[in-house]
């Protein structure tokens, strides 16, 4: 029987959905905004995966374990450790000294980047740490892909537990400044190295930025070539997904556009900047054929789910999956082996299909395989 330590942060990625860009600081705002909770959900998604295999779980109390632990129909559990209603950072660092002190073989968490950092803060390298993603952005490579990947790394990976040559990496564990995020700047911090189980294609790498010359000159003419193709259809709507990607294209278009945020632009006008779901779904009532431009992360390799839950299925089911546009530089796509995708809605995910085209250049596309 192989340990478990598992918790969840139930207020991760709160903020995504109503355009808060993040939940650190901003759980009531989230509320009033109409924010849903939905990290319990995820988490009970691997849960059920895991069902009936040789593991124990030890939890926290309530929301922060014990509730997906019985909703996913887990045998084998114990709480062993109470939390309080309303939990923080410090319960989860609390929980992690749990955790190490009943002997866990690894530590399967749910939330973001700010949980992956209060993990590694206690845990550093004692033991493995997976994350089953939950957050808004989630740029440390800690992370499976979507809460299935996550189960089966732990389904494939039998000497993780027996110590005979485990599939580890060393991946990264990275924070953003949510502050400067909300006011359009990226700023990430590496607090270090975690063990981490690995299986290419089920975990995300940690993003990377791109700034030499040739990226701005590719940049140029994926701008220049989309920026005809909208200026060419003057009644679709577009909204302009976050990014320097994207923001080349409104720049064709003489728009100022919201770096880290989502724009509606019809006509080669700004209808409306920084969008979130009630925003989206609001400004697609009135609207025909509407067309969705979003970026990757560079090497981690989402296209949807990381900093975009904005979109949500229903967005993106109103949008239709054939009216997105996806954009990146070859340079970009040659570090990103895979793209993938986590909606949260895991048949909208396969409707992607296998591969799909990446529009690289002026009038050029590559094929990309799905991961």
């Amino acid at each position: 029987m192989y340990l478990i330590g598992f918790l969840v942060n139930p207020i991760a990625g709160m903020g995504g959905s109503v355009g808060l860009k993040g939940t650190d600081g901003l759980v009531m705002e989230a509320i009033r905004r109409g924010a849903i909770p939905g990290a319990v959900d995820r988490a009970i998604k691997t849960l059920k995966c895991l069902k009936g295999g040789s593991y124990r779980f030890y939890t926290c109390s309530g929301t922060m374990g014990e509730e997906a632990i019985k909703k996913a129909g887990i045998s084998e559990w114990d709480v062993i450790r109470q939390t309080p209603s309303k939990t923080t950072g410090m319960d989860t660092r609390a929980a992690c000294r749990a955790f190490l002190e009943a002997g866990v073989n690894l530590i399967l968490f749910c939330g973001g980047d700010g949980t992956a950092r209060d993990v590694y803060d206690v845990v550093k390298n004692k033991v493995p740490i997976l994350g089953i993603p939950a957050g808004v952005k989630m740029y440390s490579a800690v992370f499976a892909i979507n809460p299935e990947a996550a189960a089966e790394i732990l389904l494939q990976s039998p000497n993780l537990f027996k110590g005979a040559n485990p599939p580890l990496r060393d991946a990264e564990v990275v924070d953003v400044d949510e502050e400067a995020y909300r006011r359009g700047e990226l700023k990430t911090r590496l607090y270090g190295f975690a063990k981490t189980p690995y299986i290419p294609g089920l975990v995300q790498g940690t993003k990377q930025v791109f700034e030499e010359q040739e990226e701005e000159r590719a940049k140029e003419a994926i701008g220049r070539f989309l920026s005809e193709v909208m200026k060419g259809t003057p009644d679709i709507l577009y909204i302009l997904g976050p990014g320097t990607t994207t923001e080349a294209i409104a720049r064709q278009c003489d728009i100022k556009k919201t770096l880290l945020g989502f724009d509606a632009i019809k006509d080669t006008r700004l209808l409306k900047k920084d969008l979130n779901e009630s925003d989206m779904l609001d400004i697609l009532k009135g609207e025909g054929k509407t067309r969705l431009i979003v970026s990757i992360i560079g090497a981690q390799g989402s296209v949807l789910g990381r900093g975009t839950q904005a979109v949500s299925p229903l967005v993106i089911r109103k949008i239709g999956v054939e009216n997105i546009l996806i954009v990146a530089t070859p340079h970009k796509l040659t570090s990103t082996p895979l793209l993938f995708f986590d909606t949260g809605d895991s048949e909208l995910d396969r409707a992607f299909g296998n591969s799909i085209s990446v529009i690289s250049g002026y009038r050029l596309a590559q094929r990309k395989k799905v991961g």
